[in-house]
């Protein structure tokens, strides 16, 4: 039981803090002059203790871990938020795959698979944003 809380709880952290772009992570908001983070930019003035969470649990901790690269850990997450038609977070997410080395093909087809998975319309909707996105780097 304990372990589907915590695991809950994890979910909940990425669902939520997904749109954040984790470019921007981490940065150090207590030293005059620093830009403040995405999550500082996003949520700091009315959810600071969530910001932080964000900043130094999420992106400074779990993004750095040695057991997954970036790049899986991009196309795990981008995954994650198709399956649950997160539309708004998929798009910085897909910006930030790309980023880490996954190629728009490999996008294209993880949507394709995950439509057998996760519905149809998830990924009817994942591959508009995917559209978008590729469009920008254009």
């Amino acid at each position: 039981m304990k372990k589907m809380i915590k695991r809950s709880l994890i979910c909940t952290a990425v669902i939520f803090t997904s749109s954040i772009t984790p470019y921007s992570y981490a940065q150090d908001t207590t030293t005059p002059n620093k830009t403040p983070s995405r999550a500082q930019q996003l949520m700091g003035d009315i959810a600071p203790k969530m910001a932080q969470l964000t900043d130094d649990v999420l992106y400074a901790d779990i993004w750095e871990r040695p057991q997954l690269s970036k790049r899986d850990r991009s196309l795990i997450t981008v995954s994650a938020l198709v399956a649950m038609n997160r539309p708004d977070q998929l798009r910085s997410h897909l910006r930030l795959a790309r980023q880490n080395g996954v190629t728009q093909e490999e996008l294209v087809e993880t949507i394709t698979q995950l439509a057998f998975y996760s519905g149809w319309p998830n990924s009817v909707t994942a591959i508009a944003i995917a559209q978008d996105v590729f469009k920008e780097n254009k």
